[in-house]
């Protein structure tokens, strides 16, 4: 009867994910919109952002360098004066305004060094630390061709021919949607085994339970298969429609692969889900807990930045998280179409991590349950 208890409980959970209409919502935003919306935003170069120019001097160096500004990494300069350069700032209107002083062109040919004043509104964060760098290299390269008398090209001793792998064209939103596939994956696979937990001990039906002719381990393990298909069957869906499909993102790897990875990191991260709703003793609690368990998880795996800008012991207490290797394994993947001769420490690592975390959670839940 125990294979008969676990697939009839399963079901039960699957029938209660669907009258919960706030986590259906969460799953499809999930595995949808949000690995749109992050691989649209990844990118950090400068675009289109607005530009003023103080034109004092009215000169045609001057009128050079205002030329010098237009789409995509900036929009059409407006031409304003000195007076409404700190208002349209303070506005919003302005992420950089840039002051011609009188005599700027005179003091070029004189020989001497003039100062231009380049003002930067510094809460549009990614425009502004990019942003500066660029004005001061467009100035100075009209400045240059100015003085020349006609446009030079530097000549380098030493040429390189750049060759990018698996993103030629080094498109940081191919990146992040894959990130947020591994995101989405990992998150949910803890909400929705932890929440399924805490809606029994909240609606009672955990008492129901106790009374059938049912284990511990058939209710832990129907909660862990019905809820890690749902996540794994959304993260397919994911990939091909919204990765693949919308976004035009290309798998260079084995679709099957990266899914036999994501259920073995499913697996580990469900069991964490069980054991943090054990511990939390309603929603509000879990969604704490979730908090200080995830965010770690998120910003350490590798998935955010590379493990080896972390210190040496960070990355030696991460690989006791699944999703570090999880991270390894869809990187190597969906990235350099890696084949199971490269992965199969990552999937080897998953598995026992996954049975530690399933042994000491059974042990939890049996705990909770008396």
């Amino acid at each position: 009867m125990r294979a008969a208890n676990i697939l009839h409980l399963g079901m039960k959970e699957l029938r209660g994910l669907g009258r919960d209409p706030v986590l259906l919502l969460l799953i499809v935003h999930a595995f949808t919109l949000a690995i749109y919306t992050a691989s649209k935003a990844m990118p950090e170069t400068l675009n289109r952002a607005p530009i003023a120019i103080v034109d004092e001097d009215r000169s045609a160096v001057s009128a050079r360098i205002a030329s010098a500004f237009y789409p995509p990494y900036f929009l059409a300069p407006s031409l304003i004066s000195q007076q409404e350069m700190d208002s349209r700032m303070d506005a919003g209107l302005d992420t950089f305004a840039l002051d011609i002083p009188p005599g700027f062109q005179r003091d070029l040919l004189a020989g001497r060094a003039p100062t231009l004043q380049l003002n930067i509104d510094a809460t549009r964060m990614s425009q502004a630390f990019t942003g500066g760098g660029y004005v001061q290299a467009i100035v100075s390269g009209e400045v240059d061709e100015f003085l020349a008398g006609h446009r030079q090209q530097t000549v380098l001793p030493v040429s390189l021919d750049l060759r990018a792998r698996f993103n030629p064209e080094l498109d940081k939103g191919w990146f992040g949607a894959i990130s947020d596939v591994i995101t989405s994956i990992t998150m949910l696979s803890i909400v929705l085994t932890g929440a399924a937990l805490i809606r029994e001990r909240e609606h009672g039906t955990i008492e129901h339970l106790l009374v059938m002719p049912v284990t511990a381990f058939e209710i832990m393990v129907s909660k862990l298969w019905s809820m890690g298909i749902v996540v794994l069957a959304a993260a397919a869906f994911s990939l091909i429609f919204v990765v693949e499909g919308l976004l035009a993102v290309p798998l260079n790897g084995s679709l099957t692969l990266f899914l036999a990875g994501a259920a073995l990191d499913i697996f580990a991260m469900t069991c964490l889900g069980i054991f943090l709703a054990t511990v939390a003793g309603s929603m509000p609690q879990f969604g704490l807990l979730l908090m200080m368990v995830l965010m770690p998880l998120q910003l350490l795996s590798g998935g955010v930045t590379p493990r080896e800008s972390m210190p040496d012991a960070i990355q030696l207490i991460m690989l006791a998280a699944p999703n570090t290797h999880f991270v390894m394994l869809a990187q190597a993947v969906l990235f350099r179409g890696a084949g199971l001769d490269v992965v199969w420490p990552q999937l080897v690592a998953m598995l026992v991590i996954g049975a530690s975390f399933f042994a000491f959670s059974l042990g939890r839940f049996r705990v909770f349950l008396r």
